[in-house]
């Protein structure tokens, strides 16, 4: 599995987000699994990554909090929780893409 933290320079909420992911697959016994950071830096890598904006994680190149017609920018990222909007995703909706990613673990359910 591979695991990556899309960022743009300076992104005020790069690590939260590392945090979040490491927690996430550290609580899914997947402590071996790094998460790799890659700043994005023009709008032309931004469309080749498909970044949606700062932070952006993706799991095996996948962003599983993508909405269709999201337009690759260099900006700044927010996600709708259930707790209002923040600047990471739902740790719980976290956990659960990363188990969709790995067929040998539960989809649902504790870690």
């Amino acid at each position: 599995m591979e695991v990556r933290l899309l960022v743009v320079p300076d992104c005020p909420n790069e690590t939260p987000a590392a945090n979040l992911a490491r927690h996430a697959l550290d609580e899914l016994g997947l402590t071996t699994t790094p998460v790799v950071t890659v700043v994005v830096t023009s709008q032309e890598q931004a469309e080749e990554l498909g970044f949606a904006g700062s932070p952006t994680i993706t799991i095996d190149g996948v962003d599983p909090f993508a909405q269709p017609g999201q337009i690759p920018a260099l900006a700044c990222r927010v996600y709708r929780t259930d707790t209002g909007i923040t600047g990471t995703p739902d740790p719980a909706l976290l956990r659960h893409a990363l188990r969709r990613a790995r067929p040998d673990m539960p989809a649902d359910g504790p870690a």
